[in-house]
């Protein structure tokens, strides 16, 4: 088969590390880079780290603002789409990425497939949470991380073509544990902070950094572009605690997540990343899609609110006794491929060439 990945942010990044390398041994794989995050030390160095092949087509959108870079999306990737004819689209998660792709293979009548199908954090204030919700309600083929997403879409009246594959970044996450470089030894606790809810509202990102104001250990902080950028724009100054180093890349923050004491995050890929790694998480944010981590004791949600960052970092989590395996048994990679060459996915492809042919065509 013919296949279109569309990237454009980091988790996507990560997963595509495994995921491409399997489908090509396979099948022509045609991989769409979007530019979503367009900052060198945020997208080039992932592809450097994690050996990712090179995108066949790099869109280089990056545009300010939602409603703009789904626009400017949707129209580039149509023509791209189009031009290479593909089998079948896959997009992955919940970024601006996923929806545009998601809505241009569909508005071209090729099958959609989506990896990471059924995260609900029901909140429809969050962008990612209307990009996840149309992605599942206009997909062929639904690609999920475990049964807790399964039961979701089955709320929602999605039962068909919907298979239980695991978590790719998991599968990576444990073949980089064993290149990572060792971390230091000192205790810290381990920050990321990047979300347009927080960075973008000055009320917020100014509670959050008060939080820190008192912090009993180093807080070692990968500040993103977007933060720093508003940091300054709001003159917020952060604590000495606080170590601002830039941005690194994939195997620098295992390491850094595998020795932290706990991680405090607004990344949806930081909570998984921190259960994976066996360290508490606090989710700077009001809702997560990952409520499984948080039902399983490892992730706790403290909002923006400065006192309870300060009282987490006085007294922080203990390790729970036990981790269930949430998230596969780290092959999810071989898994979505045997989903991707079914005999279902087969009738899929082969029903969706039919009906563009007649369309071609100019049948009724």
């Amino acid at each position: 088969m013919k296949i279109v990945s569309i990237v454009g942010a980091r988790p996507e990044f990560v997963q595509i590390a495994v995921l491409s390398r399997r489908i090509r041994e396979r099948h022509e794989e045609i991989l769409i880079h979007t530019g979503q995050h367009y900052d060198r030390a945020m997208s080039d160095r992932f592809f450097v780290d994690l050996a990712i092949p090179e995108p066949e087509i790099n869109l280089g959108i990056a545009t300010l603002g939602a409603s703009d870079q789904t626009a400017d999306m949707l129209r580039a990737l149509s023509a791209a789409i189009a031009r290479c004819e593909p089998d079948l689209v896959v997009v992955r998660g919940d970024t601006t990425s996923t929806l545009a792709g998601a809505l241009a293979a569909k508005q071209l009548l090729v099958p959609l497939v989506h990896i990471e199908s059924g995260m609900r954090s029901y909140d429809r204030t969050m962008p990612e949470e209307l990009n996840r919700v149309v992605t599942d309600h206009i997909a062929d083929v639904h690609l999920l991380t475990g049964e807790d997403a399964r039961v979701r879409l089955a709320a929602e009246g999605i039962v068909e073509h919907v298979h239980v594959c695991g978590d790719v970044m998991y599968d990576i996450f444990l073949r980089a544990t064993a290149r990572a470089p060792s971390p230091s030894t000192e205790p810290y606790d381990l920050l990321t902070l990047h979300r347009a809810e927080n960075t973008d509202d000055a009320v917020r990102l100014r509670a959050i950094v008060a939080g820190f104001a008192d912090a009993p250990r180093r807080v070692v902080f990968p500040c993103h572009p977007r933060t720093a950028t508003r940091l300054r724009e709001f003159a917020i100054a952060l604590p000495l605690a606080i170590d601002v180093v830039e941005p690194v890349g994939y195997l620098e923050m295992v390491a850094l997540e595998s020795a932290a004491r706990t991680i405090l995050t607004d990344s949806g890929g930081v909570q998984r990343e921190a259960y994976f790694a066996g360290v508490p998480c606090l989710t700077l944010r009001e809702t997560t899609e990952w409520t499984n981590t948080v039902d399983a004791g490892w992730n706790r949600l403290l909002g923006a609110r400065t006192d309870a960052i300060r009282a987490a970092l006085a007294n922080p989590p203990h390790r729970p006794p036990t981790r269930p395996p949430l998230f596969g048994d780290g092959d999810a990679a071989s898994a979505i491929v045997a989903a991707l060459e079914s005999d279902t996915m087969q009738a899929i492809v082969a029903e969706a060439a039919r009906t563009r042919r007649t369309r071609r065509r100019g049948s009724p």
